[in-house]
């Protein structure tokens, strides 16, 4: 079957406002003085994927809803800018934003702003389906309206894959994700046993790879039922920002899938996309390009 699209990034699109802080936990305090500036861009979760799928050579298309208001605006420029389509679904609420404290060793603490979604927020099924249905691979952000679209997306047959994020192994909200992807990625920060969890998802769910990012530490890969270990690779700048690793890695995981490479390969790409995104401050939104990432795949593979 002839597919327009590579990847569909469904839902995560939104804007952070970015604040460098002089430590985390930040201190309390009556003000500081942010003397690196505070800026606004477009870039959450579903963006940063749908960037770096997109730099890494993937057809990739990105749906979700989003506000007529500046923040709007600024999303539309980035896919604009950037060459990948985009299907904005009206957003009453508005569009989502968060502020991120960044500190000086990269970690960051984020704030979501809440306001800006309902309960009965849907993306519309024959939208959902249509644009499934012409693409290789759906990559699914794990917001609410994102959660609704899973039985439409299963039907379609089409493979699917998720980033649970800082998932506790617990929390039920995750479940419906974990359970209804054929690839699960996730970070290992607040995982007590991360083994564990990676096992039960694959035996409860679909899943057939299942991945768990551990920062410094490298990544766990679960497949055929074989926990591997992918050590971390060494990033070629100072680490300034730890935010869009885990995204670089999903897209540079799938840019290798898609590709028809093993999964221990595939990780490889991922971790070198990872490491580069933490050379790449918050207020930028820059990812690997398909040479700069084979280039250093093969250098950190010989």
């Amino acid at each position: 079957m002839s597919t327009d699209t590579d990847v569909l990034v469904l839902g995560g699109a939104g804007v952070d406002t970015i604040v460098y802080v002089p430590e985390l936990p930040l201190p309390y305090a009556d003000s500081y003085m942010i003397e690196d500036g505070i800026r606004t861009r477009a870039g959450q979760t579903g963006d940063f994927v749908a960037l770096g799928l997109s730099s890494l050579g993937l057809r990739t298309h990105h749906l979700d809803l989003l506000g007529d208001d500046p923040e709007g605006e600024l999303v539309r420029a980035l896919h604009r800018e950037k060459g990948i389509a985009l299907t904005a679904i009206p957003q009453p609420a508005g569009t989502k934003r968060a502020v991120n404290l960044v500190a000086p060793d990269g970690r960051r603490l984020s704030l979501y702003d809440t306001s800006r979604s309902h309960a009965d927020d849907r993306l519309p099924e024959a939208t959902v389906r249509a644009l499934a249905e012409s693409s290789r691979h759906v990559h699914v952000s794990i917001t609410h309206p994102c959660a609704h679209a899973l039985p439409a997306l299963r039907e379609t047959g089409v493979p699917l894959s998720t980033d649970l994020h800082d998932w506790d192994g617990e929390t039920p909200y995750h479940e419906p994700f974990a359970l209804a992807a054929d690839i699960v990625f996730l970070s290992a920060a607040r995982l007590t046993d991360p083994e564990r969890t990676l096992r039960r998802i694959a035996e409860r769910g679909r899943a057939q790879l299942v991945v768990a990012t551990a920062g410094a530490e490298g990544a766990y890969l679960l497949t055929d039922g074989d926990l591997i270990r992918i050590p971390a690779v060494p990033p070629l700048a100072p680490v300034v920002d730890s935010n869009g690793a885990g995204d670089a890695f999903a897209a540079a995981f799938l840019f290798g899938h898609l590709g028809g490479e093993p999964p221990r390969r595939c990780a490889l790409y991922g971790a070198v996309a990872g490491a580069h995104a933490c050379t790449v401050p918050s207020t930028e939104t820059a990812a690997t390009g398909r040479d700069d990432l084979l280039e250093r795949a093969a250098e950190v593979d010989h």
